[in-house]
């Protein structure tokens, strides 16, 4: 029998899902699709960032609506303190993040909405413990949401060993991921890139052909975070998925079973 989803997304809520999930990808790649004279400066749309915290509290809303009562907003609280907690930990040294795991193995459980929730708030969390608030703060929140949603998309008939190979795998996409969007959250605005052994720059450049700086952006990503943070970052989703993945499976299956959530169909 197949694990099912503990908060059901209604399609109202999965309109909202997908409407901010559009909107935070173009807050993200706005630069490659403009077309500006010159090297004229463009500044970013930050409607959305300023937007996230009201799309956050309608997800909230509409998860309600579909049956998350009280006991999982209490699991919602408790995963977010955890969350925030491990990251405190581990730092993110070497790549070394033990954020994404937990964050994986709840949006597997509770599913997409739940998981998008969470990645946002315990995110917003973490940095308020480890005094990490800034600009790039709501990309952080947007594309840790992106993970947990993923992760409650994954397919529900996958059980037992092959889940956990699964859910192993998607850690390290998302490790990956994770890393190419931040990236890409701040690598228009860097003047002048330079990076050791590459000549020239690999800086974005207003108005350059698309092909180009997405040229420029992926020698970037790939000479100064795939190779390292983001390696590191992936191993540990995987061994932390296989080897601590059962064990709190089972606990917030069990968790979820308490707080029966009966969605609309």
């Amino acid at each position: 029998m197949s694990p099912r989803t503990a908060v059901p997304v209604s399609r109202r809520s999965a309109l909202v899902l997908a409407v901010a999930s559009l909107g935070g990808l173009m807050m993200l790649v706005w630069p490659l699709l403009l077309r500006v004279e010159g090297t004229e400066r463009v500044d970013p749309p930050f409607l959305f960032l300023a937007l996230l915290p009201v799309v956050i509290a309608v997800m909230l809303a509409e998860l309600s609506e579909g049956g998350m009562d009280t006991r999982v907003l209490a699991v919602l609280g408790v995963l977010s303190a955890i969350i925030a907690l491990l990251r405190g930990l581990s730092a993110g040294t070497a790549g070394v993040e033990l954020v994404f795991f937990l964050l994986i193995l709840a949006g597997r459980v509770f599913g997409p909405g739940f998981g998008f929730v969470l990645g946002c708030t315990s995110l917003f969390a973490s940095a308020l413990m480890t005094a990490g608030v800034g600009p790039w703060l709501p990309f952080q929140m947007l594309v840790s949401a992106w993970v947990g949603m993923g992760a409650g998309l994954l397919p529900r008939r996958v059980t037992g060993r092959r889940e956990i190979a699964m859910l192993a795998v998607y850690g390290v996409v998302a490790a990956y991921a994770f890393g190419l969007l931040m990236n890409l959250s701040g690598w228009p605005f860097m003047l002048g890139v330079q990076v050791p052994g590459h000549e020239g720059s690999l800086a974005f450049v207003p108005g350059a052909p698309l092909w180009e700086n997405l040229r420029a952006f992926g020698l970037y990503t790939l000479l100064t975070s795939t190779g390292s943070w983001d390696t590191g970052r992936a191993i540990t989703n995987a061994v932390a998925v296989v080897v601590l993945g059962p064990s709190v499976l089972t606990t917030l299956r069990r968790a979820a079973r308490r707080a029966v959530v009966h969605g609309p169909a």
